[in-house]
């Protein structure tokens, strides 16, 4: 157990040096909210996360922390790269499974026009957690997100389907709905309410509401923000949920 703390505190030093070599702005969507956004990062540019997220669940809170990487590798073209560090209740700590995945913006939206921005961001989610962290098999997550902005506002939602093959595991659906609105040049504000089925036998669906800020704190740095209560089934499998991140972009 010291050696898995040890390697946690090591890869969440490694977040907060990284971040530090690097320049941040605000995002527009996505994080800090569970409803992702189809706009993929800049070509050319970097977007990273360091990030700590999770549910309250009977005991305390169970999540992950780590780095998630972005990167705008074509026009239209998101890669990502998740690596975290799982937790659960009790102080229980190990590494949680890798997430690559790529975002591809195949619609936009065009001022005078109704249509929205569209993307498919599909995720594939690899076997390298410890058993009570992650999957023991390959699973995926395959969704559609659109978006529309008007002014200072912004709204965008979508979802997908999840294929969590393994014993007692479950397929699964995730979708949501989200609205913000740029309050100053330094703060957006926005809420979301989200819907996820079963990942497991043992588990049943659950829906939760969650308020989200971004604030930029200079020209280089911004911190993200979410939580909120569950409102379905939220004593046994969702009685809240968080997210908190460092952003940076170069």
């Amino acid at each position: 157990m010291r050696r898995t703390f040890q390697a946690k505190i090591a890869l969440l030093g490694a977040a907060a040096v990284a971040s530090l070599l690097m320049l941040a702005r605000p995002a527009a969507a996505g994080p800090p909210f569970v409803t992702d956004d189809p706009e993929p990062t800049d070509f050319g540019h970097w977007e990273i996360y360091n990030f700590a997220s999770g549910i309250g669940i009977a005991g305390g809170p169970s999540g992950e922390a780590g780095l998630d990487l972005n990167y705008g590798g074509l026009k239209d073209v998101q890669l990502t790269a998740t690596l975290p560090v799982a937790f659960q209740p009790r102080a229980v700590v190990g590494f949680g499974a890798v997430e690559l995945a790529f975002k591809y913006r195949f619609l936009h939206q065009a001022e005078g026009s109704w249509a929205p921005d569209v993307a498919v961001f599909p995720r594939v989610f690899l076997p390298t957690a410890s058993p009570q962290f992650g999957p023991s098999r390959v699973n995926f997550f395959l969704p559609m997100w659109a978006q529309k902005d008007w002014g200072k506002w912004s709204a965008f939602g979508g979802g997908g389907y999840g294929v969590n093959p393994g014993p007692g595991n479950r397929d699964y659906w995730l979708g949501g709905l989200a609205l913000t609105r740029a309050v100053s040049d330094r703060l957006t504000l926005g809420g979301e309410i989200f819907r996820q089925t079963a990942q497991l036998q043992s588990e049943r669906a659950f829906t939760a509401i969650n308020a989200a800020a971004i604030y930029k704190l200079t020209d280089h740095w911004a911190v993200l923000v979410s939580g909120g209560p569950g409102v379905e089934n939220a004593r046994e499998d969702c009685r809240y949920d968080f997210y908190l991140s460092l952003e940076a972009t170069y």
